[in-house]
């Protein structure tokens, strides 16, 4: 069945399969480490990305290692880890950080959305309780923030913000740019004008 999706081509390619058990979303996850995958409501949907889609998950991640070195603020890269819910939803990132220490469920995961993903993807992360997710889409990098509720009416949500929760200082606007080069620069060019533009 997975053969059908084609890799490293530019653009991503998607499978999307209805009426699964949370079962073969495992099965699925383990078994296939150069697609992402991910489940919720009896749907998995499997992303084999392209070569641009990777290109500028790197370039995020490449970028937000400098900043992390620039600060001296301790991380761990997640990569792709598994976040999950048993039975209720489960995600694979382009790329996802714990800040400090390690914990159960990553403080940042990324997201790029090159030809492929939805603002679906928030509600998983909302179900699985991701304190911040970046989306890179349409040449648009957005922070989303997890506000959590105490009121029983209401359920958890994620609110847009300027600046990174995670990464204090750190803005979309100011990172979009540097990211927005990742198909027509290399890495180390990005990184180096990155590091320099920092305060």
């Amino acid at each position: 069945m997975l053969e059908l999706i084609t890799l490293k081509s530019e653009g991503d390619r998607v499978l999307t399969l209805t009426d699964t058990s949370w079962e073969d979303y495992e099965q699925l996850a383990d078994s296939n480490p150069n697609y992402l995958v991910s489940y919720i409501d009896q749907i998995i949907t499997i992303v084999a990305p392209g070569r641009n889609h990777e290109r500028i998950a790197t370039v995020i991640s490449t970028l937000i290692n400098a900043y992390c070195r620039k600060y001296q603020i301790p991380y761990y890269t997640m990569g792709s880890k598994d976040i999950k819910r048993e039975y209720v939803a489960g995600k694979q990132p382009d790329a996802s950080y714990c800040f400090g220490r390690e914990k159960e469920t990553q403080d940042l995961a990324i997201e790029v959305n090159y030809t492929s993903g939805s603002i679906n993807d928030l509600e998983k992360y909302r179900i699985l309780k991701v304190p911040e997710v970046w989306i890179w889409q349409k040449d648009s990098l957005k922070f989303y923030r997890l506000i959590t509720s105490n009121a029983p009416d209401e359920s958890d949500r994620y609110q847009e913000q300027n600046y990174s929760l995670a990464l204090p200082k750190l803005s979309s606007s100011f990172l979009k740019p540097f990211v927005s080069r990742s198909l027509k620069e290399n890495n180390l060019t990005i990184e180096t004008d990155f590091f320099s533009a920092l305060d």
